[in-house]
């Protein structure tokens, strides 16, 4: 069957608990799925990096027992990935935090939520590749 760029791709996603442990995972599905859109190097290294300063806003947020769920919408040459955890009382994001800083740095846009017993950090990348034809 031919390849067709075209077709609309399906999303993903990943469930692990809400343990820092897991942060290596959620980080190289991350960077495999970034590949699979055919991201540059430098692109996928800027989304890893970002995810795993998403994991670490929310995971201190994280109610006992939870989960960390990544959510993976794919387009062509865009990623957007929601980092959430349950928690019943969620500080916020910290706009002036370390990882905040290095995650909008690195995100084409990133957005946090903290309400309604969830915290979610949403970020999208747009690669590279997409400005290299003009």
């Amino acid at each position: 069957m031919p390849d067709n760029d075209e077709r609309p791709r399906g999303d993903v996603e990943l469930r692990v608990p809400a343990d820092g442990v897991y942060v290596s995972v959620v980080r190289t599905t991350t960077a495999g799925l970034a590949a699979r859109l055919d991201f540059l190097i430098d692109d996928i290294e800027d989304l890893r990096i970002a995810v795993g300063e998403a994991c670490a806003m929310v995971l201190p947020e994280a109610d006992e027992g939870s989960q960390l769920v990544c959510s993976y919408h794919l387009a062509p040459g865009r990623l957007t990935v929601v980092v959430a955890v349950t928690a019943a009382n969620p500080d916020g994001p910290e706009y002036d935090s370390f990882a905040w800083q290095v995650l909008s740095t690195l995100a084409t846009h990133a957005e946090a939520d903290a309400s309604n017993g969830r915290y979610a950090v949403t970020l999208t990348m747009e690669s590279g590749i997409l400005g290299a034809d003009s």
